[in-house]
């Protein structure tokens, strides 16, 4: 390429050849569409070269491009084909170098930014839940639950049982009441997550756009001891749904801040590749919660995919009596899965990293 030229904008039919972008909602493409741009690579040069940040993935969108192979294996990869689909992972794949046969249009797509998008989608595109009400809390009871109360509520939630004591007496005095009327938007879909909720009293209406030419979806109702919020939390990510109360009631509030630091560090724990390969030696499962094409493409050896927007649909699948790593691209779809595993009552653990800490 001549890399005085100036790089073109994609178009987003063009992005969606690939994956894991052809998972992607239309809105999301658009959004990523809008920051990416094709380089033109002139022939002989070697695009794996040309840009040493190991953060961002390349694809081939046209012309041919020989690639060798550090266990001296050959092959010519041609864009606009099915093997051009996934990104060239020069360290991954073991590719030792490559050349662009003829003059190819290359992409390079930051990967932070597609992982926010991609756990943003698949938290989003998640089957609807089902009214889990985790406690009959009294709707006269004092304003300010009393702990008597809280061990009730905790009875029937799988996460405040994995809870040390102190976070549970911390969490309890944190706790800001909150009066809502019918009507009342509580959480916006696309907004940065602040709260997690739990209702006291009264029931909310949980909701989703998936495209902005789309209708919305209802998904749920939840009522008296239903929590909400959490996953945009524990993934450090924007709401995947708006939640409207239907009726006046009472809610209590904990800050992002108190969520992360009494519910989320001592739930979601994390493993370096040397302990989690360890604990698999022992028995536990990798588990996957990327998409599937993604999986497909590569995976930790012995792994089983549960993508995060059917994970809870696929909790009967999976063991109790099991240990579980869950790994992503990152660590921030996995650390939402880990916390709605928690939910339901499984161990599990988040590999550090994700997969680029992982050869």
């Amino acid at each position: 390429m001549s890399s005085q030229e100036q790089p073109a904008s994609i178009n987003k039919a063009v992005l969606a050849r690939f994956e894991p972008m052809a998972r992607l909602s239309p809105n999301r493409l658009d959004e990523l569409a809008a920051v990416c741009f094709v380089e033109q690579v002139s022939q002989n040069l070697d695009p794996t070269r040309m840009h040493t940040n190991i953060l961002q993935a390349l694809y081939l969108v046209e012309g041919d491009l020989g690639i060798r192979y550090e266990d001296g294996k050959m092959r010519i990869l041609r864009g606009n084909t099915d093997a051009a689909k996934h990104p060239i992972d020069a360290v991954r794949l073991r590719i030792k170098d490559s050349i662009a046969i003829t003059d190819l249009h290359v992409v390079r797509i930051d990967l932070d930014l597609l992982d926010i998008m991609l756990t943003w989608d698949q938290l989003s595109a998640r089957s609807p839940v089902q009214n889990q009400t985790v406690a009959q809390l009294n709707p006269n009871q004092p304003w300010k639950l009393d702990k008597a109360s809280f061990k009730a509520f905790r009875l029937h939630n799988a996460i405040f049982n994995m809870l040390p004591p102190a976070n549970i007496q911390a969490m309890f005095e944190r706790m800001e009441p909150m009066l809502v009327k019918a009507g009342q938007v509580i959480i916006k879909q696309g907004h940065e997550g602040d709260f997690y909720y739990l209702i006291q009293s009264g029931t909310a209406q949980v909701s989703r756009i998936k495209d902005t030419s789309q209708p919305l979806i209802f998904l749920a109702e939840i009522s008296d001891g239903a929590g909400f919020g959490e996953e945009a939390l524990a993934s450090d990510n924007k709401r995947n749904a708006t939640v409207t109360m239907k009726t006046d009631g009472r809610l209590l509030r904990l800050k992002k801040q108190d969520f992360v630091e009494l519910l989320k560090a001592p739930i979601v724990k994390q493993l370096n590749k040397a302990e989690a390969k360890k604990r698999a030696a022992k028995g536990a499962i990798w588990l996957d919660v990327r998409y599937a094409s993604e999986f497909e493409y590569s995976r930790i050896n012995g792994a089983v995919n549960a993508p995060l927007h059917e994970l809870r649909g696929m909790i009967s699948l999976l063991d109790k009596s099991k240990e579980y790593i869950v790994y992503c691209q990152t660590g921030r779809r996995s650390s939402a899965a880990a916390f709605i595993l928690a939910q339901f009552g499984f161990e599990a653990w988040v590999l550090e990293g994700g997969t680029r800490g992982v050869a």
